[in-house]
């Protein structure tokens, strides 16, 4: 008899250990949430705060042939926008081709970005060959002032995605392999 109710005991013992492996990783990930701590990955761009998603807010951006900027496109796509300071030139240009290099870096996945300038092109944009690769637009309400530089001959650039959101910005001196490593993490 004595053999059984050490048999039960240990059976129970067993049963509340196994209990304890399921729960305890909820009531430790619970904690940490009410805690307030978050878990920080390495991104090179920072976080959009507030949340900002351009569909929703009706942002236009009016491209050179006419057409309005469609935030959601035919096929999941995600967008990286570049807007560039007064008087882009050379340091100027050298960051946006370093950013659709880094477009191109993505392989078959490449199709999945889509190059966005907004605001004045470069003196020699027709001849440098970017309008191959940017679609090149104007802020219409002014929406992205808040995100443009300041600086003459500098860029700065937003990562959106495919349903208009602002997932991460990257302010002026942002370093493109940066961009890249990035690009490489959110587009599979």
């Amino acid at each position: 008899m004595k053999t059984s109710t050490t048999q039960q005991r240990t059976s129970r013992l067993k049963f509340l250990l196994v209990v304890c492996v399921f729960i305890a990783p909820i009531i430790a990930a619970a904690w940490l949430n009410f805690s307030g701590w978050q878990p920080s990955g390495k991104a090179y761009g920072q976080p959009v705060s507030p949340q900002r998603n351009f569909e929703q807010e009706h942002v236009s951006v009016r491209l050179a042939d006419g057409k309005t900027w469609p935030w959601r496109d035919t096929s999941p796509r995600m967008t990286l926008i570049a807007m560039a300071g007064p008087d882009c030139a050379a340091r100027c240009v050298d960051a946006l081709t370093k950013m659709a290099a880094a477009r191109i870096t993505l392989n078959n996945n490449m199709s999945r970005l889509r190059l966005l300038y907004v605001g004045k092109a470069p003196a020699d944009a027709a001849s440098n060959g970017m309008q191959a690769y940017w679609a090149i637009g104007t802020d219409v309400d002014d929406q992205f002032a808040a995100y443009k530089p300041t600086s003459p001959d500098s860029v700065s650039a937003l990562l959106v995605e495919s349903d208009g959101t602002a997932l991460a910005r990257y302010p002026v001196g942002f370093d493109p392999s940066g961009l890249r490593k990035d690009l490489q993490k959110v587009i599979r």
